[in-house]
């Protein structure tokens, strides 16, 4: 019997399942950019700041979901070659195309409608959140498809992210009334913002090469992603080390021109890189899908002490730090 033949129609629930409400931790990747800015602009914590922390957040998880939307959506025929995916709703169930644009559109008003509240520069970026997801999911665009490309234009969500956290704690009274205005530019430093996106591309590419290895079938992989015609294990191995040392480089830059104190950190910043890199190469990695990440224990453990560590170094001045400053000859 044709497999088509047997699939029911989604329910509520199934349309609510593929905005993937269980992946807004992602979100996460907004704190540091929060607590960068706090530290900067050394802003008022009062009710009003919480109140645009709860707005920022929810109108992130309102546009990310819209992405996942259209993302699970386009992907179902590719995604029934797939081992684990072909278990999606979009594959196993029958979306009806106008409830599923409908849900698309209703998830970018409302993310929009509370991003507006923010800032415009907020507004901005959570408008450029939603072209990246276009440019990733829709052809003729479907970055996806496109190797390396697939890895660098997913992960530039990372820096997204990590700005859409500053502008939530830029002081208003700082920005200008329009985004046409040139001093506009309060960005988090070039430095942190490209460390961050090479730092999302080398989470990106072990994911990649996880599900190239749980697939292990070159050909059936292709057919789930066209840009796995072209990777090979080395090359997606090759990729992650080159974005690996990038985004070493360039925190190395950000923590010695912004926050000496930070330089203490890059150890645990390394092991950090080397654990995460430990668990892709595993046989069935959850990095697969970094929702199940919970399921390493210990390493979450280390990643909220590692966390507490960096917001200690955020306020704590050590002055004999300064000699590494110090020119010699």
């Amino acid at each position: 019997m044709d497999a088509a033949l047997i699939l029911k129609p989604a329910t509520f629930k199934e349309y609510v399942t593929i905005a993937r409400p269980d992946h807004w931790f992602k979100n996460i990747f907004m704190l540091p950019g929060m607590l960068f800015a706090f530290l900067v602009y050394d802003t008022t914590i009062d009710l009003t700041l919480v109140l645009r922390i709860v707005v920022g957040v929810v109108s992130t998880c309102l546009i990310a979901s819209a992405n996942y939307v259209i993302n699970e959506y386009l992907d179902a025929e590719f995604d029934r070659y797939h081992p684990e995916k072909r278990k999606r709703t979009a594959v196993v169930s029958i979306l009806n195309p106008l409830y599923v644009y409908s849900e698309y559109f209703f998830l970018v008003a409302i993310g929009l409608t509370l991003s507006y509240f923010i800032s415009l520069e907020f507004l901005a970026l959570e408008v450029f959140l939603l072209f990246m997801g276009i440019m990733y999911n829709v052809r003729p665009f479907r970055t996806k498809e496109r190797v390396y490309l697939d890895v660098l234009s997913e992960s530039v969500n990372n820096p997204i992210r990590l700005a859409l956290g500053w502008f939530i704690f830029v002081p208003t009274h700082l920005l200008p009334e329009s985004l046409l205005d040139p001093s506009w530019v309060i960005i988090p430093p070039s430095s942190i913002i490209l460390a961050y996106w090479m730092g999302g591309a080398f989470l990106m590419a072990t994911k990649r090469f996880a599900e190239y290895r749980f697939i292990n079938n070159p050909e059936l992989a292709g057919l789930y992603r066209k840009s796995f015609k072209y990777y090979t294990e080395n090359s997606l191995l090759i990729s992650m080390f080159f974005y690996a040392l990038t985004s070493a480089f360039f925190l190395g830059i950000f923590l010695i021109k912004n926050r000496i104190e930070l330089l203490l950190s890059f150890p645990f910043f390394a092991l950090l890189f080397a654990w995460y890199l430990a668990i892709g190469l595993r046989k069935d990695s959850v990095v697969q899908g970094p929702e199940k990440l919970h399921k390493e224990k210990w390493f979450m453990v280390y990643v909220v002490l590692f966390t507490l560590l960096l917001m200690a170094l955020m306020y704590v001045d050590i002055p004999s730090l300064n000699w590494f400053l110090k020119q010699s000859f």
